[in-house]
């Protein structure tokens, strides 16, 4: 691996070590706004895996030479705008942006991981895998529309915000970094395959908000 590639996957790493810090922040906080004691415990789990995940991809960082601090401190500020800007107010509004704001952030990183070598596709292909929330978040979203059906509209308009924002976050992220932009054309091939990769994420966006019973 040369030397634009090796700063690429730092970068890579980096950028999903923070999310991951960031991940457990935000559930350990949602969890607080639970409803019930088995919702507030799910969360729990949930944060306690991320921040798992935080060790691993810090643990790889080290063994590639890289200081996981410096490696994560290019990517605080747009990630930290993103949550600052997307700050749910109900357990509903949590769910739902941890269901389809952080899982079209991890479909993003999925494309880029599949350009990598192992170990560290696997390693980040594995962090990235749903650790329960999804199913969790289904269920309850679910279950509140049908209740509710007044709480679908807000929450698909909170949707359709989550994934305005959550694009503008991985603009920034890439432009944070000329390797990472680089990885991701070298891996896409050109401009249409960027378009491409675009519509995917967009296409993972609309089946994410199906699933939970909302208007894309």
């Amino acid at each position: 691996m040369d030397a634009v590639d090796q700063q690429a996957v730092v970068d890579l790493l980096g950028v999903l070590s923070y999310a991951e810090l960031t991940a457990f922040d935000r559930l350990a906080e949602d969890a607080r706004l639970a409803p019930t004691l088995d919702g507030r415990a799910a969360l729990a789990q949930m944060a306690a895996a991320e921040i798992d995940h935080h060790r691993r991809l810090t643990a790889r960082l080290t063994e590639l030479g890289a200081e996981p601090t410096a490696a994560m401190r290019p990517f605080v500020p747009a990630l930290d705008a993103f949550h600052e800007t997307t700050r749910p107010r109900t357990w509903l509004e949590g769910l739902v942006k941890a269901y389809v704001g952080d899982g079209l952030a991890s479909e993003f990183y999925r494309e880029i991981a599949g350009f990598l070598p192992d170990p560290d596709r696997g390693l980040i292909l594995d962090v990235l895998a749903d650790t329960g929330h999804a199913d969790f978040a289904v269920r309850e979203v679910r279950a509140a529309i049908a209740t509710d059906r007044t709480l679908s509209g807000r929450l698909a308009l909170w949707g359709r915000r989550l994934v305005g924002e959550a694009m503008r976050q991985a603009q920034a992220v890439i432009a944070e970094r000329d390797q990472l932009a680089a990885l991701i054309l070298e891996g896409t091939g050109d401009l249409n395959g960027i378009g491409r990769l675009v519509e995917r994420i967009t296409s993972a966006y609309t089946d994410r908000m199906k699933t939970l019973g909302l208007n894309p």
